[in-house]
């Protein structure tokens, strides 16, 4: 953040049900989120704004352009969930262990996510973080949503006219590069940049590239 702040306005969203936001007993979907995205918006004002989404965020982010294209500026998709395919193709052990309701799901889940060791050796943390986040009934229920096929991105993203950045880690092994692939052939004029050894979270993993390529993005004026 401190990075893409020197050049812009950046603000981050814990999302409804996530992080120090509240967790209401909701049936949370995709399109929570969006709707919980829109009011957070309106509440701080803002009429335009470039949305950077990794993973859930990127469906987020890619739905909030499809139902609110007049409020988006651009668009960076990052290892972006949002496929019906996402989970209907992954492998069920580790659609299982998203969950994340053991240490040994952490431990499953580890080298999908990371390329790099090290950002998994520490199980132990990791749960603990998970279970201090206290987020285990928002995730479920959102998997469940997934299942079910609910908001997906199928035969909606030609409509997306904004300005396009797919940004992915080659070695996702959670949301493979095809993924990135589909994307940027569905929504016209999209830039597509991949970064080497690097997994499905860039921005925590290879934070230099991610930084680089967003504001590239963000400052093309052409």
């Amino acid at each position: 953040m401190p990075a893409l702040a020197e050049k812009h306005r950046v603000i981050a969203l814990d999302q409804i049900g996530f992080g120090r936001s509240d967790k209401p007993l909701l049936g949370y979907r995709a399109g929570t989120f969006v709707d919980f995205l829109g009011g957070f918006v309106n509440e701080l004002k803002i009429d335009r704004a470039s949305l950077v989404g990794n993973s859930l965020g990127g469906w987020i982010a890619a739905d909030f352009a499809l139902t609110h294209p007049e409020r988006v500026d651009r668009l960076v998709l990052c290892n972006a969930a949002g496929y019906a395919a996402v989970s209907k193709t992954m492998d069920p052990r580790a659609l299982s262990a998203l969950r994340l309701v053991s240490r040994e799901d952490i431990r499953y889940l580890g080298p999908l996510t990371f390329h790099d060791k090290r950002f998994y050796e520490d199980v132990d943390l990791a749960f603990k973080q998970h279970v201090s986040a206290g987020d285990n009934y928002t995730v479920n229920q959102l998997l469940d949503s997934m299942i079910r096929g609910e908001d997906v991105l199928d035969n909606r993203l030609a409509a997306i006219k904004q300005p396009t950045l797919i940004l992915w880690g080659r070695e996702d092994r959670l949301i493979p590069l095809n993924f990135a692939e589909r994307f940027h052939k569905e929504i016209t004029g999209s830039q597509l940049r991949v970064i080497d050894s690097c997994g499905h979270m860039p921005q925590v993993e290879c934070p230099k590239e991610f930084v680089t390529a967003v504001l590239e993005f963000l400052n093309d004026t052409k």
